[in-house]
């Protein structure tokens, strides 16, 4: 096994991959930037090198930067995490040229469904069903409107490169299509630099759902089954569950050995995620995450494995620790993206100094974060504050325990989205689990976002006012305490 392993990421995944490292016996590298200085995960490793300014292109996005201290630190392997550099080829090719271990699929996998293009073609090929749409990037925008045309609206105009809902644009008539492509591209071009877009029929009333694989270097593979993604809002996951309420044993063997396909197709080695649409019965790739998801939690409760450790190990050369008959679901899970930003504020990031801090506890309740009391959430990375796991023995048990956790969950100094997810999870639609992608917009949920969050303040200010009182009791205490100690001396 590796003696030390590098994470190149910051925050809650990087705590999350230090604690598999720490009960396999490895030691840890953080990296960190100035705004992390001061981070949790910094303080949690074994050691932590500086590597640049505050924003991320100077820092976790500096390839030379950590090399350098991969060098330095002695680290046998890189970790990326999710986000940053965790799906660069690039970054992949210059680990393993530099001989270190990239905890990851190789550099060809990744370029392989790097293109979303690319990707369908090579899925279409392989007998994976993918929607109906282009097959080539867009070139004309006389020939695409013909070809939405033919396939009918509403379509959905993609980027082919990056991801995370970025460069997506849906359209109800061929005379919005052209201003489409062209917005489309322009955002494509500025954030990933490669403007190239596609059509896809939009499906109606679609459910996001995706599957987890490991595979390893001797050709073994294995999916973990199933996890619902479909609440989102502009296209980014807001709350997962595994496994979805949509599924039967039938189907999930026919999604599963379409993933372990897809994996196959492309040698796939390491954690990654297969991305389906389903609608109406029937299912359509979507796209391939080469890393470890976010919302990877709500699978290792279900199933008992730890990814994050399955990942380590397959990069050491191990083989699989299971097989797909050892893969069995137990009871239910969901996450909540607990995030710091305002939901009556069109979801704007409400950076700023956590104040106070109390996370849930009690049975089924899972929380990874990387923030505390007198943390100071930066305004240049992703505002997740945590993310909030409950597991039950089934999902209305599920949902009761969610809203249980939010209840206990404090968070004074920030906005956060606690408010929406307690409207979720009072939501009888959403309790139905007739879930699809357009949920948020189709019920409604955000009208009762602003009593709970009148409510929420309401408990964070009382929380906030009897600290403060325990606070001075415990200053007085102390002042009393060391006079009498100055006094004897």
């Amino acid at each position: 096994m590796f003696k030390k392993v590098l994470i190149s990421n910051r925050g809650e995944i990087a705590i999350r991959i230090m604690r598999a490292c720490r009960e396999l016996g490895v030691k840890t590298v953080a990296v960190y930037s100035d705004a992390d200085a001061n981070a949790l995960f910094v303080k949690y490793a074994d050691e932590a090198y500086h590597i640049g300014p505050s924003p991320a292109s100077q820092s976790y996005l500096n390839m030379d930067n950590i090399i350098r201290a991969v060098e330095l630190s002695g680290a046998e392997a890189v970790h990326p995490g999710y986000g940053f550099l965790s799906e660069n080829p690039e970054f992949a090719d210059r680990c393993r040229a530099e001989g270190i271990v990239f905890i990851g699929p190789s550099a060809s996998a990744i370029r392989s469904v790097g293109s979303k293009v690319e990707a369908r073609k090579t899925m279409e090929a392989a007998g994976i069903p993918v929607v109906p749409g282009t097959k080539e990037g867009i070139t004309d925008i006389d020939r695409a409107v013909g070809v939405a045309d033919g396939i009918g609206y509403p379509v959905i105009v993609k980027s082919s490169a990056g991801g995370g809902g970025i460069g997506i644009a849906i359209v109800h008539k061929s005379e919005e299509l052209p201003d489409a492509i062209e917005s489309t591209q322009s955002v494509a071009r500025s954030t990933f630099g490669d403007d190239t877009v596609f059509i896809e029929k939009y499906l109606a009333e679609p459910r996001h759902i995706e599957f987890q694989i490991l595979s390893d270097s001797s050709g073994n593979t294995i999916h973990l089954c199933d996890r619902e993604c479909s609440i989102q809002r502009r296209h980014q996951k807001l709350i997962e569950e595994a496994p979805s309420p949509v599924m039967t044993e039938e189907l999930r063997a026919k999604m599963g050995a379409s993933a372990v396909e897809v994996s196959k197709t492309i040698d796939y080695e390491n954690a990654g995620t297969v991305e389906f649409l389903y609608s109406k019965g029937d299912y359509y790739f979507l796209e391939v995450n080469t890393r470890l998801q976010v919302e990877h939690p709500i699978t290792e409760v279900i199933t008992g494995v730890d990814l994050a450790k399955e990942q380590i190990k397959i990069a050491w050369g191990d083989e699989l620790s299971y097989t797909q008959e050892d893969i069995t679901i137990n009871g239910w899970a969901i996450e909540c993206r607990i995030n710091a930003e305002d939901p009556l504020n069109n979801f704007v990031p409400s950076p700023g100094k956590v104040k106070r801090y109390r996370s849930p506890g009690g049975p089924g309740v899972r929380v990874d974060s990387g923030v505390y009391a007198g943390y100071t959430i930066s305004p240049y990375y992703d505002s997740l504050v945590s993310k909030l796991t409950v597991w039950a023995q089934d999902r209305s048990e599920a949902i009761e325990r969610m809203k249980r956790a939010l209840f206990e969950y404090i968070v004074v100094g920030v906005k956060t989205n606690i408010p929406f997810h307690k409207a979720m999870m009072n939501s009888a639609a959403y309790q139905s689990g007739e879930l699809t992608t357009h949920f948020i917009e189709d019920h409604n949920i955000l009208e009762d976002v602003e009593r709970l969050s009148k409510s929420e303040k309401a408990k964070g200010e009382s929380l906030a006012s009897a600290l403060t009182a325990d606070d001075k009791k415990i200053a007085a205490i102390t002042a009393a305490v060391e006079a009498y100690i100055h006094q004897k001396q």
